[in-house]
């Protein structure tokens, strides 16, 4: 269909379905949802306008990362392939005839240029996701890929914090969570698919995935409990391309919280807001295919080891190779570094393997002799990413791999947390002597920001200068800003030392 069509397509579905408000949703640099709404007949009335220049305007100044008080003039243009229509009941409170409603995902514009000269806004999180879709068109590939989103909806979350800091106290309540005294409960690392009536979330999921087909046009292959006690979920959807994944993940969050709130719920995808037990990761596979053939790039049925084939091997020394500085992207927050710790399935080496979690990169392994499933598993990544930054900065680093024929170490096929101190200071030298990296990923948000300020290199040409350089600003604030504040844990460790 061409976009003239598909313009034409969502012109007449607004009229079909008595489209009266547009919801125009974007994300600011650290990955947080912004949207403006506008009348319906900003764009009926003239939809070329709209789909091809903007349908409204914002103050970019006040969006985190975007611009300065001088220059705050920005453009929404819609994606017409992100079109849906809100689901009417999650109208709050029940009752009000706000009307019918749509949503758009937008591209974002400098402002002050004339009709058909509009500039792309450098910063716009999914500009970087086209940017990283054009620069694997020119090198003749196209990616696809397929994120695990992981969560929890809990029932609430009451945070008291009083300034200056007198009272810091977060109390999680969960109708699942091990610390409850009525039974039945989920028990710490003991919450992978549970059958219902235990799973108390399985009908919200189920809503979340029938909504997210129904409305939305995201097919959804699974959803299910996972390990964490309290109320933690996955759904996964089918692969798609790098930009349109990138809006999936976006989606899905948006459809999640929504959900969760018309219940009176809440929904979180902070990797790890529960201590001693798993946290949310957002397990990333990948795959590199040929731009104009129908042909999987990374099967090779000729590879003994996992079908991978040569420029695989690459693209995972690539992703190895820089694995310390992309934590700074994919693992974004200081409760990230919180998640990769051992003992928790989350993965902290720098090695790959097939069907060894332990290692940050997986080859699934479930079929063999299927060229389309051949692909690698990023295990690292967590929800809490901007997902138009991380997969783009995946395929930086997959694709550096590829030109410079980084060659990864021997696959690791043992469980690396169970290594005895020996073995693991033998692996770290292999490591240190192919990659020139040490073995652990690193053990901090202000780690990784100073590894990646001194290892970018190979996020260019797809990272513009002026993205890589608020996000190592607005993280460094954020680390030594999160690292500067007394911890409640802290006082139970050391008030009497």
């Amino acid at each position: 269909m061409s976009r003239e069509e598909l313009v034409k397509e969502v012109v007449e579905s607004m009229k079909t379905e008595n489209v009266r408000w547009v919801m125009v949703q974007f994300l600011d640099v650290p990955g947080r949802l912004q949207q403006m709404t506008f009348p319906a007949r900003e764009i009926l009335d003239d939809p070329e306008n709209a789909f091809n220049v903007a349908v409204g305007g914002f103050d970019g100044s006040s969006i985190k990362g975007f611009t300065m008080i001088n220059e705050s003039d920005m453009l929404l243009r819609p994606v017409p392939e992100t079109f849906a229509i809100i689901p009417d009941d999650w109208q709050s409170p029940p009752g009000v005839a706000a009307g019918r409603t749509a949503r758009f995902l937008a591209q974002i514009f400098w402002g002050g240029y004339k009709k058909g000269e509009a500039k792309r806004f450098e910063k716009d999180p999914r500009y970087i996701a086209e940017r990283a879709e054009e620069y694997l068109a020119e090198q003749g590939y196209k990616a696809y890929f397929g994120p695990e989103v992981e969560f929890m909806i809990l029932n609430k979350v009451i945070n008291e914090v009083d300034r200056p800091w007198k009272k810091m106290h977060v109390e999680v309540v969960s109708a699942e969570a091990a610390w409850n005294t009525e039974l039945p409960i989920i028990r710490f690392e003991e919450g992978y698919v549970p059958a219902i009536p235990y799973d108390k979330m399985f009908w919200i999921r189920q809503e979340i995935a029938t909504v997210l087909e129904d409305h939305f046009g995201i097919q959804v292959e699974a959803h299910h409990h996972e390990v964490a006690s309290p109320g933690q979920g996955e759904i996964d959807f089918r692969f798609d391309t790098l930009t349109r994944a990138a809006d999936k993940v976006v989606t899905l969050k948006f459809v999640v919280k929504n959900v969760a709130a018309k219940y009176g719920l809440v929904a979180t995808f902070m990797p790890k807001p529960v201590y001693a037990d798993n946290g949310n990761g957002m397990h990333t596979h990948q795959s590199l295919w040929s731009k104009d053939k129908d042909e999987n790039l990374f099967y090779d049925p000729n590879d003994e080891y996992a079908e991978l084939s040569q420029l695989a091997r690459y693209y995972i020394g690539g992703i190895l190779k820089h694995a310390r500085a992309l934590s700074a992207i994919v693992n974004p927050t200081t409760s990230s570094y919180k998640r990769l710790v051992p003992g928790y399935e989350a993965p902290i080496y720098i090695a790959w393997s097939k069907a060894n979690r332990s290692a940050i990169i997986r080859v699934p392994n479930y079929m063999r002799g299927v060229p389309k499933a051949a692909r690698i598993e990023y295990r690292s990544p967590d929800p809490s990413t901007n997902p138009y930054l991380a997969f783009a900065a995946m395929v930086a680093a997959g694709l550096d791999g590829i030109k410079k024929k980084i060659e990864p170490p021997p696959p690791v096929d043992q469980n690396i947390y169970a290594m005895d101190p020996k073995t693991r200071r033998e692996l770290e030298e292999v490591v240190r002597k192919q990659l020139g990296t040490p073995l652990q990923l690193p053990r901090t948000l202000c780690e990784a920001i100073e590894e990646l300020e001194n290892d970018h290199d190979w996020l260019f040409p797809i990272f513009t200068k002026e993205m890589l350089e608020t996000w190592i600003e607005m993280k460094k604030e954020e680390c030594l800003k999160i690292e500067s504040y007394p911890h409640p844990a802290e006082f139970y460790q050391y008030f009497d030392i």
